[in-house]
């Protein structure tokens, strides 16, 4: 079958032959091999649009059922869906999502002396560890330091009260000191939190291994480790088996996870428009010319006759295909190419600086005059 209805089909391989130098010069190119290079070039002209699609809209499109009418929907809109559809994931791995079939559990291990390696059981997949670190600080102190004078009163945690009367209180300080020590905690954790860290490894046997260790720099020192000894640290976890990510995989099998999962039509000659068959006509005469340069090169173009030898040129041909194919790839796809201009953030670029252009126009306008009759 065709790819090009009659009379089209005869009427462009034509002139691809006429551009060839047919009927003077003999074109050793076939109506079947034109076929199948017509059919490569309209896939080689699919392959860019529709990567330029799923790119353009892959934010709708991950993590996506793969069901015609979902898969419509995402190309033709665009939505948040893809911070939300991110965010599930996240929360998956920290243990918070409220969707799916994921339990998290807990358990924890005992502090000995001069011990820092601890195992996990096989089959369970941590996903976090409660280490201990410096003393936090809160809004109104360190620990347990009170004070700040004053009458005030103030405890770790507590902000001062006042009272009128035999009944009822309020807030001394307001809401704006307020923030700002919160401010200043938040800045002082960062400096002064987190001496210990962890490190989990995997061991032969399927069980996992917890190295606990200090950071480079910290302010903790294992003279002082004792203190902790005999006390949990507790950990979460996902049980997980041999044959769970597999199970996973087929749960998930019609879920958008990579773009070449997402179901596209293929495209055909009558799908396209004006431009695009102009692109694909060029890259079809790419193509033959390719060819056709094969063809003569057989014997690096040398034929020998009774009377003498004749050398056919195919390497100026070889040369214009690949010449013609790089400046058709360079208008698609290129830094100034048609695809590359339509991309979302180029069209908005181009919004905005019609915005920005429209309000400096704007400002050098005369103000409309205005004649009123009495």
């Amino acid at each position: 079958m065709a790819v090009i209805p009659e009379p089209e089909r005869s009427k462009i391989y034509t002139r691809i032959k006429h551009l060839l130098g047919a009927p003077l010069r003999s074109v050793e190119v076939e109506d079947e091999m034109m076929d199948s290079l017509m059919e490569l070039s309209i896939q080689d002209y699919e392959e860019y649009i529709l990567q330029w699609l799923i790119d353009s809209q892959w934010v709708n499109l991950v993590n996506l059922n793969m069901s015609e009418k979902s898969v419509a929907k995402a190309l033709v809109t665009r939505t948040m869906d893809f911070e939300q559809q991110f965010s599930y994931s996240y929360s998956k791995i920290v243990g918070l999502q409220t969707m799916g079939p994921w339990v998290l559990k807990k358990d924890y291990f005992t502090l000995s002396a001069n011990t820092q390696n601890y195992e996990i059981p096989a089959g369970r997949e941590v996903n976090e560890l409660l280490w201990f670190s410096d003393q936090a600080w809160t809004a109104f102190g360190l620990g347990g330091v009170s004070g700040f004078g004053a009458g005030v009163g103030l405890g770790a945690d507590q902000p001062g009260f006042a009272q009128m009367g035999n009944q009822g209180s309020y807030y001394m300080m307001s809401g704006f000191d307020y923030l700002i020590r919160m401010q200043e905690a938040n800045i002082l954790n960062r400096i002064l939190g987190g001496s210990l860290t962890y490190r989990i490894t995997g061991l032969p046997d399927g069980k996992k291994n917890i190295f606990l260790y200090n950071t480079p720099g910290g302010k903790f020192s294992w003279s002082s480790y004792s203190n902790y000894v005999g006390k949990a640290v507790w950990y979460w976890y996902y049980d997980v088996g041999p044959d769970d990510r597999a199970a996973c995989l087929k749960a998930n099998k019609d879920i958008i996870l990579l773009p070449t999962d997402v179901p596209l039509d293929e495209l055909s000659w009558e799908d396209l428009n004006v431009p695009g068959k102009q692109w694909v006509r060029r890259w079809f005469t790419a193509y033959v010319k390719e060819t056709l340069a094969r063809v003569r090169g057989k014997y690096s173009g040398n034929l020998k006759t009774p009377d003498s030898e004749i050398t056919m040129d195919y390497t100026s041909l070889l040369t214009e295909a690949k010449d013609e194919k790089s400046k058709l790839i360079e208008e698609l796809t290129g830094a100034e190419g048609w695809l590359t201009r339509l991309r979302p953030e180029k069209v908005m670029e181009r919004e905005a600086l019609i915005a920005e252009n429209l309000n400096k126009q704007m400002k050098f306008r005369a103000m409309p005059r205005q004649i009123y009759v009495i």
